[in-house]
C-alpha cells in the first residue's frame, strides 16, 4: 500500500499515541524511531509516524531533524505531513512548536496551516484561542510547574506568535466558525491566509469538531496539532478512493517472560500513577542527587529489581514533587539533572530487558525516548488501546518486546495495573 499521511511526532510518547489514533480509524500506522536512513523504503502501512526527541532541544537541532524526516517521508511518497505536538502545548517562548511548524510549512512550499492541540478525550479543549486542561486554562493547571517547559499563558495565539518571526502570522478560527462545519473552516482558513496569517489556531471542545477540521484539511499540505485532530484525516484519503475500510491495531504477541514499569515523568497524573502502583508491587526510587553522589548506585538498583522480576512486576521510577525537582535541579543544574535521570533509567530498562524482561511500561516522552534509544529499537507496530492515547505496541528486533510509551500527562491512576491486566496470557 502506498504511504499516503507523514507523520512527524515531537517525543516518542506522542509519537505513539498518533499512531494509535490513525490506526483506530482505519490508517494503519508503523512508527518509526529517528530519521529512518535514505536507503531504506517504508513498509506497507499507509501511514508512517517518524519518533522524534526534539521538544526540548535546541530549536535549531529540532527544525533540522524535523525537516530530515519530512524529507524522508515526502521521499517515501507521502501526500500529506502532519506535525504532531502535545494536547498541553509543551514548549518555551523560543520554541519548538513555532520554528518547526514555521520551517515545515516553508519547506513544503504552502500558505497557511492550522494549530489545533485539542484532545476532549483527556479532557484538553481550546476556546477562544486557550487551551484548557479540564476546566482550568492551561497556565492554571499543573502544567505551570513543568520543570523543561512550564506553561504560563494559555492564549495560544499569543503563545504561539512569540514563537515565529512574525508574530503576527498566528491567527484564530473561532468555535463559532467551527460549529459551521467543514466547508466554513476550510473558508476561513482561505481567508486568514489571504490576509497574512500563516498559522490558524483552532478552537474545539468536541470530537465532532475534531472530526470536522480533520475533514477541512483535505487540501493542506502540513496539518499540525495534537493526535485528536488527527481522527478526521483517514476519512479523507477513503473518500479520494486511496484506502479501503476495516484495518486497525495489530494483535499483541504472547510472550512468556517478566514485566517492569519505568516512570521518569514528574507530571502530577504519573505521581499519583506512581504512588498507587507502589503499593502493590516492589518500587525503587531513583535519586539524582544520590546518584550524582554515589550515594545511589545503579548496579544496586538493577540487582533487587532482578531479584523481584520472579514475583512478578516491579516500578523503577524517579519521578518526584516540584519542590524535590526543584532542590535536584539547584544542586546539579535544570539540564544535567534531567539528563542524569533520563540515562540512568535507560540503562536499567537495557539491563533488565537484559535479564528476561519483554513487557515494559515506560512513563513520560523524554524517558520513552532513552528507553527505546538505549534498546536500540528502530521501529514500532501499534497494539489495542489501553486508555485514551495510549496503545500497547511491540517490536520484532532486535528483540521481541511490547512496550506501552506513555505520556506523562496521561492515564487514570490504575493505568500501570490496566496495562498489565490487558497483556495476552499463555
Amino acid at each position: 500500500m502506498p504511504l499516503l499521511l507523514g507523520a512527524i511526532g515531537d517525543d516518542f510518547t506522542g509519537s505513539t499515541d498518533l499512531s494509535l489514533m490513525l490506526s483506530k480509524n482505519g490508517l494503519p500506522a508503523v512508527q518509526y524511531i529517528g530519521v529512518p536512513a535514505d536507503s531504506f523504503a517504508a513498509g506497507d502501512m499507509p501511514a508512517a509516524v517518524i519518533a522524534l526527541k526534539t521538544r526540548t532541544a535546541p530549536a535549531a537541532e529540532a527544525v533540522s531533524q524535523s525537516l530530515a524526516a519530512c524529507r524522508w517521508l515526502l521521499k517515501q511518497g507521502a501526500r500529506q505531513i502532519f506535525f504532531k505536538y502535545c494536547s498541553t502545548f509543551d514548549s518555551t517562548e523560543k520554541g519548538n512548536i513555532g520554528p518547526v511548524a514555521e520551517a515545515l510549512l516553508n519547506f513544503l512550499d504552502d500558505r497557511t496551516t492550522i494549530v489545533c492541540p485539542a484532545f476532549p478525550a483527556n479532557n484538553r479543549t481550546v476556546y477562544q484561542g486557550h487551551l484548557f486542561v479540564g476546566d482550568r486554562l492551561l497556565n492554571e493547571s499543573s502544567m505551570r510547574y513543568h520543570p523543561l517547559t512550564p506553561m504560563t499563558d494559555a492564549n495560544l495565539v499569543r503563545f504561539l506568535g512569540r514563537q515565529l518571526k512574525q508574530p503576527e502570522s498566528a491567527g484564530l478560527i473561532s468555535l463559532q466558525t467551527v460549529e459551521k462545519g467543514p466547508a466554513a473552516i476550510r473558508e476561513k482558513v482561505t481567508v486568514l491566509g489571504n490576509k497574512g496569517t500563516r498559522f490558524a489556531v483552532v478552537d474545539a471542545i468536541s470530537e465532532k469538531h475534531l472530526m470536522d477540521i480533520g475533514s477541512a484539511c483535505l487540501d493542506l499540505k502540513l496539518v499540525t496539532g495534537g493526535s485528536g485532530v488527527a481522527l478526521g484525516l483517514p476519512a479523507n484519503f477513503r473518500k479520494a478512493g486511496l484506502l479501503q475500510d476495516g484495518a486497525g491495531p495489530e494483535k499483541l504477541p504472547q510472550l512468556e517472560g517478566p514485566a517492569a514499569i519505568i516512570a521518569g515523568s514528574c507530571s502530577a497524573a504519573t505521581r499519583k500513577q506512581v504512588r498507587y502502583m507502589a503499593r502493590t508491587v516492589p518500587a525503587c526510587k531513583m535519586d539524582p542527587v544520590g546518584l550524582a553522589q554515589g550515594r545511589q548506585r545503579l548496579e544496586e538498583v538493577v540487582l533487587r529489581a532482578t531479584e523481584a522480576m520472579a514475583k512478578g512486576p516491579v516500578l523503577i521510577y524517579s519521578s518526584a514533587e516540584p519542590e524535590e525537582v526543584a532542590d535536584a535541579q539547584k544542586y546539579l543544574g535544570k539540564a544535567q539533572s534531567g539528563e542524569l535521570v533520563e540515562r540512568a533509567l535507560a540503562e536499567t530498562a537495557r539491563r533488565l530487558v537484559m535479564a528476561g524482561v519483554n513487557k515494559l511500561i515506560v512513563a513520560g516522552g523524554e524517558t520513552s525516548g532513552a528507553v527505546v534509544a538505549a534498546l536500540g529499537i528502530r521501529s514500532l507496530y501499534i497494539g489495542p488501546e489501553i486508555e485514551p492515547g495510549v496503545p500497547w505496541t511491540f517490536c520484532r528486533e532486535p528483540k521481541k518486546l511490547c512496550l506501552a510509551l506513555k505520556s506523562g500527562n496521561f492515564g487514570s491512576e490504575n493505568f500501570f495495573e490496566k496495562a498489565l491486566w490487558m497483556l495476552p496470557r499463555l
